[in-house]
């Protein structure tokens, strides 16, 4: 039996269109309402119809292997409506690729990026991390965490990076002071470029140019000061750009705690927008540590504040440092 999941969008379903597709011509049907279709379905019809000529299969052999019905598949291959994404899967499966390439993933857009995705696909963390730093020494971008390839990274700009709370700023202060280097608050950086508050330019203008101040932020840092320490805002491991640039040029640490220490520290700081943000203000930092925990973990080295006091804490984090440096003690 086949599936359903498939509907026509209104805007698109002309009588005389349904007809057409309905009577086995959909390559006419697309012709009449081409002017009238969501652009994003076309390009999803494109691709389906590429991937079926790749694959060397007929429309209705795609169709059945899919479990739907052809007429579907020729609305679906010519952009008259919206599959379910069940269907989609079942097109995927029939076709032997991934949803990604399915859906338009950047990164199967060319024979280059689908073979190096085979290359790297079910490899384990630590060679997918060997190939990223392998690749960014080719690309000239610096390369970073050189321990991952037996060479000791030495960037002697350090950033602290991990959700708020973690210490960043307090600890970030004690470090540039002991090593001689200036402290660089990201966010203050990324306010004086924007003339506003972080949160103004999150309600004003959007997350993605607060994304965009971020990275240019990160930029002039890395540019102005060889050396320095920077203090990172907590979602900037989210932009994968931003956090590639922060890896390639400095000397990484992920200041660790618990989520009830985050909590405790941002309240304590006068800062009450979690609780005032959300009832489950602690379930909602636990998802945001799990989410975040895989881009965090790429630091050079990793300190935990919650682990001791203040002081045993820097006396950690400064040891480490400047063993990574290479500066003397």
């Amino acid at each position: 039996m086949h599936s359903s999941g498939f509907s026509l969008d209104p805007a698109v379903a002309d009588p005389a269109v349904t007809a057409l597709a309905a009577h086995g011509v959909p390559e006419l049907a697309g012709d009449v309402a081409a002017g009238d279709k969501n652009p994003s379905l076309l390009a999803l019809g494109h691709r389906v119809r590429t991937l079926r000529a790749r694959r060397g299969m007929t429309r209705r052999a795609v169709a059945v292997a899919a479990d739907v019905s052809e007429r579907h598949l020729a609305n679906l291959e010519y952009g008259i409506g919206n599959a379910s994404f069940l269907v989609l899967q079942q097109v995927s499966r029939a076709l032997q690729c991934s949803l990604a390439e399915l859906v338009g993933d950047v990164t199967t857009q060319s024979a280059e990026w689908l073979l190096i995705r085979e290359l790297l696909e079910h490899r384990d963390e630590a060679t997918l991390r060997r190939a990223r730093v392998a690749i960014s020494e080719l690309l000239g971008t610096g390369g970073g965490q050189g321990a991952a390839t037996g060479h000791r990274a030495r960037h002697q700009q350090v950033a602290l990076i991990g959700l708020r709370g973690a210490g960043k700023s307090t600890l970030g202060q004690m470090l540039a002071d002991d090593l001689g280097y200036p402290f660089v608050e990201l966010s203050r950086e990324i306010e004086k470029f924007a003339g506003c508050s972080v949160s103004e330019i999150q309600g004003l203008y959007g997350q993605n140019a607060y994304r965009r101040y971020e990275r240019r932020a990160l930029e002039e840092a890395i540019q102005i000061y060889p050396e320095a320490v920077i203090a990172t805002p907590g979602g900037l491991v989210s932009d994968a750009a931003t956090f590639n640039l922060l890896l390639s040029h400095c000397t990484t640490v992920w200041l660790q705690a618990v989520p009830e220490d985050h909590m405790q520290r941002v309240t304590a700081q006068g800062d009450l927008r979690p609780m005032a943000a959300s009832r489950e203000a602690m379930d909602d930092l636990r998802q945001i540590l799990a989410g975040r925990t895989a881009f965090y973990s790429k630091a050079d080295l990793v300190i935990d504040t919650s682990a001791a006091p203040l002081e045993a804490t820097f006396q950690s984090l400064r040891r480490r440092v400047r063993d990574a440096l290479q500066l003397a003690a």
